[in-house]
């Protein structure tokens, strides 16, 4: 190699650079493909998603011992792009479903759905605020679109909306970003932490008023995108005008990738030690897991109280944050497995007639009677309701304690309370859901999506909700190895 290039670009190390390259040229390779008229794009993207996921899970066993430049092979980017691959795998074999409908049957979906995937790998796989921006960016402005291929009116309404406030958070990120610059000089995190640190503790007085202004700016970026407490708003309305296949992605994948910068973030700014920061923070978790719940209580569509659900759940991964990156991931793990199960059976009781509404709408009614009419969709949808619940020994139960137990070695008394009241109210709403599936005659008879591609899904997603304390163990294990 050129000296001169050499010493500008470091030595590829293809086995840390492969996800991103998979996801990028898997959806340049589809585009390329769609010129010819290419029937069967959605093979093609689960193809190169299965490709990405064993690339992933091969770094994850074997971690390379090097970074690459600003990509990192820390345990936190080997999780997090694991997590985005599997979750955006098992979310698209939903696809396959029964009936036909019309953002599937698009030829620009899947290319765009790889672009997504490979923005939101490059956000978990750099400290670089910059190559951060651009990963957020790009993922961003692929779900824009794909919001808006459903034909709806609210899937449109959902775009513009979802466009407009990610416009706004990238404005936060970008000042975020010039003001972290301009106190330390560094736009990697290591180094961002380190200038922190040295600001505060000499407290120069008119540093500490840009230290908090770039604290804020960067809570309201990436809380846009974790949908923390006060920057949740959009949420609910993006979950109803979106299928339940795309409102799923929406609560697991952007999330993960977003709880990855957090935990980054967070501990650049808490390595000042600053018991302001601190305080905010207990404040947040505490509101993100409060408020929507409240809401959730409030909600007559299935759909809608799954929305304000997850950002309840965000809180409790929130608090994990503080116990290391291990306990984050876990939790977000049980919630995976979970949320796509959940999800799948939203999906499988959906119907042509759903797709001429202008919105997928599932009333707390549609499910009156399914034991009887569905026997074997009510007792998996009983299974992942009472693991949202926290119910044992379901999945969410193993996932609350151990969040539980991060904040009590934390010396916390006022979270610990906050969880478990939440907890207690929680069961509320998805003990309603149940009470209509299981004890109320049915008004009518679901029709139904099911395919045996979303059979399985569902099922697997059950059988692990159920033994989640061996895959819970198993990861943590592996992680620590």
């Amino acid at each position: 190699m050129n000296p001169l290039i050499s010493s500008l670009m470091p030595e590829l190390d293809l086995q840390v650079l492969m996800p991103l390259f998979l996801c990028v040229g898997g959806g340049i390779f589809l585009l390329l493909l769609n010129v010819r008229g290419f029937s069967k794009p959605l093979s093609v993207a689960i193809a190169g998603l299965i490709l990405t996921f064993s690339v992933l899970w091969i770094a994850f066993y074997n971690p390379p011992t090097d970074s690459v430049g600003d990509f990192l092979t820390d345990g936190a980017s080997l999780s997090g792009q694991l997590f985005i691959a599997l979750a955006s795998l098992l979310l698209l074999l939903l696809a396959l479903s029964k009936e036909k409908f019309s953002e599937f049957e698009t030829p620009e979906f899947y290319p765009l759905y790889l672009f997504m995937v490979g923005g939101f790998t490059l956000m978990v796989s750099t400290d670089h605020l910059l190559l951060i921006f651009l990963g957020l960016e790009s993922a961003s402005l692929a779900m824009c679109v794909l919001m808006a291929l459903n034909g709806k009116q609210t899937g449109l309404e959902a775009a513009v909306k979802y466009f407009t406030m990610s416009v706004l958070a990238g404005v936060f990120f970008v000042l975020g970003v010039a003001l972290l610059y301009l106190l330390t000089g560094h736009l990697d995190l290591s180094g961002v932490g380190d200038g922190l640190r040295s600001v505060f503790f000499h407290h120069e007085p008119k540093a500490l008023p840009l230290f908090f202004v770039a604290l804020a700016c960067m809570l309201g970026a990436i809380g846009f995108k974790v949908s923390l407490v006060p920057f949740h708003t959009w949420m609910p309305d993006i979950y109803e005008g979106n299928s339940p296949v795309f409102a799923g992605f929406i609560s697991i994948v952007p999330k993960m990738a977003g709880l990855v910068v957090m935990l980054r973030v967070l501990y650049a700014f808490m390595n000042t030690e600053s018991f302001v920061i601190e305080n905010l923070y207990t404040a947040l978790i505490a509101l993100t897991i409060t408020i929507p719940n409240a809401m959730a209580l409030l909600q007559k569509d299935v759909k809608r109280m799954m929305a304000y659900s997850s950002i309840s759940h965000t809180g409790f991964a929130l608090a994990c944050v503080a116990g290391g990156a291990g306990a984050l991931f876990g939790y977000w793990l049980l919630f995976l497995i979970t949320n796509i199960g959940a999800f799948a059976i939203l999906w499988m009781v959906t119907n042509q007639e759903d797709a001429k509404q202008n919105t997928y709408t599932y009333p707390y009614e549609r499910f009156n009677g399914l034991i009887q009419t569905k026997p074997l969709l009510a007792i998996l949808s009983a299974i992942f309701l009472c693991s949202l619940a926290g119910i044992p020994p379901f999945s969410m139960f193993w996932g609350k304690v151990m969040v539980l137990e991060q904040v009590i070695n934390q010396h916390q008394v006022f979270l610990p309370i906050v969880m478990v009241l939440n907890s207690a109210v929680s069961a509320v709403y998805y003990l309603r859901l149940l009470v209509a599936m299981f004890f109320k005659a049915p008004s009518t008879t679901p029709a139904t999506n099911a395919t045996p591609a979303l059979y399985s899904v569902s099922t697997a997603m059950a059988f692990l909700c159920v033994f989640s304390i061996f895959v819970l163990r198993l990861y943590l294990n592996s992680s620590q190895a």
